[in-house]
């Protein structure tokens, strides 16, 4: 019974890694490509 819950909250911590790393990623790339639009309409603007 013990083993049970170990195993299954190591899986739920391991499940919400991944979800974390996805989310920050995702987040990591939409800043990036705001960042790349500002920079590419400074460039049209001179």
């Amino acid at each position: 019974m013990r083993k049970r819950k170990i195993m299954s909250l190591a899986m739920l911590a391991g499940t919400l890694l991944v979800a974390a790393c996805n989310t920050v990623e995702g987040v990591g790339k939409d800043v990036a490509s705001a960042g790349d639009t500002v920079a590419n309409t400074a460039d049209d603007a001179k």
